[in-house]
């Protein structure tokens, strides 16, 4: 005789375990940047992104050597963004060609890619993206 036992709750179990597992990794922001470090770079914006999970901003930076190097930067959602009134329109709006400044936690390993941190437009105003802590 085969014993059945519902497969419900173990299935629902495996679920929930690998659900928290995908969110922690997902929000662990120590794996891919220097948590240690900030680096603050200006350039022109050459694309936004406002999408859920987390946009994507990228700005050219201009080298020493008269080369330029496009950073992407890893933003908050599109509705927390929205929240701080950054987006497509309004007065902390991102379009192409703009220059901006930016602080952001480096790549660990070097690459030209950062969490973002804050931004400072052109006539001088700061807004702070992210306090750049693990689960931001």
């Amino acid at each position: 005789m085969i014993y059945k036992r519902p497969l419900g709750p173990a299935a629902f179990l495996c679920g929930l375990l690998m659900a928290c597992a995908s969110l922690q990794a997902h929000h662990s922001l120590a794996g891919v940047y220097d948590m240690k470090a900030e680096k603050e770079l200006t350039g022109t914006v050459e694309k936004v992104q406002f999408v859920n999970p987390h946009g994507s901003l990228t700005i050219s930076v201009k080298n020493p050597d008269g080369s330029a190097t496009d950073w992407v930067f890893t933003l908050g959602s599109a509705t927390a963004l929205a929240g701080k009134q950054v987006g497509k329109t309004g007065p902390n709006a991102l379009h192409t060609g703009d220059e901006i400044k930016v602080k952001c936690i480096p790549a660990k390993d070097g690459h030209p890619i950062g969490f973002l941190k804050s931004i400072t437009y052109a006539d001088g105003h700061v807004i702070v993206v992210s306090g750049g802590g693990p689960n931001d």
